[in-house]
């Protein structure tokens, strides 16, 4: 029986850094899946995520790449074109990534199908704020590229019905919802360093 792991990785608190982790929890709060399907919130847990991986035959990841494209472009890699070892660092995640899939590879514990969906980010730098307007338009289209490409694993693929209740995936402070309505303002929290330290660097 197939095992299949959907995991989202990336940094809700760097702007388009979140991108992978409101990708799977809109994933989540959309469809409903087959008792073989988990979905995570990998965050930056980095080898942590090893475990989870090795236990999967079927793997889809959704992150914040950097593909050199233009700003919230969506792509799509599968299988070989996933980067195992590379010189050049195209994630912001390559340690949570590439590291544990060479890990797998080594043991040859790799999963049997991997697919990234990937955006280019517009903004990295914006510490405590959100995704940018332009890469939150896209999560919608990745959700709906995950659907598909789960389906053609033969997953079940489930729309759920409007209003019906989500167990959330990570701590109700982390959901998007809550983390907009709470987090300071601009004003009240510099989100680009502190101009305090910044001056004793002149």
């Amino acid at each position: 029986m197939k095992k299949i792991l959907v995991l989202g990785v990336g940094n809700v608190l760097w702007a388009d850094e979140g991108f992978g982790v409101r990708a799977v929890e809109a994933l989540h709060a959309a469809y409903r899946f087959d008792e073989q399907v988990t979905l995570m919130d990998g965050g930056t847990q980095g080898l942590a995520l090893y475990p989870y991986l090795m236990d999967s035959s079927h793997v889809l990841v959704f992150d914040a790449i950097e593909f050199r494209l233009p700003p919230t472009t969506l792509k799509v890699l599968r299988d070989t074109e996933v980067p195992v070892h590379c010189s050049i660092k195209i994630s912001p995640h390559q340690t949570t990534l590439s590291e544990v899939l060479a890990h797998a590879y080594l043991l040859g514990a790799e999963p049997e199908k991997i697919t990234v969906i990937g955006v280019q980010p517009e903004r990295l730098d914006d510490f405590g704020g959100s995704l940018c307007e332009g890469v939150r338009k896209r999560i919608p289209e990745a959700v709906a590229l995950a659907a598909e490409e789960l389906a053609s694993w033969g997953v079940s693929v489930v729309k759920r019905e409007e209003g019906e209740a989500v167990t959330p995936l990570n701590a109700q402070a982390l959901m998007l919802e809550t983390y907009e309505n709470e987090r300071p303002s601009e004003a009240a929290a510099c989100r680009i360093g502190d101009e305090r330290v910044l001056s004793m660097r002149k």
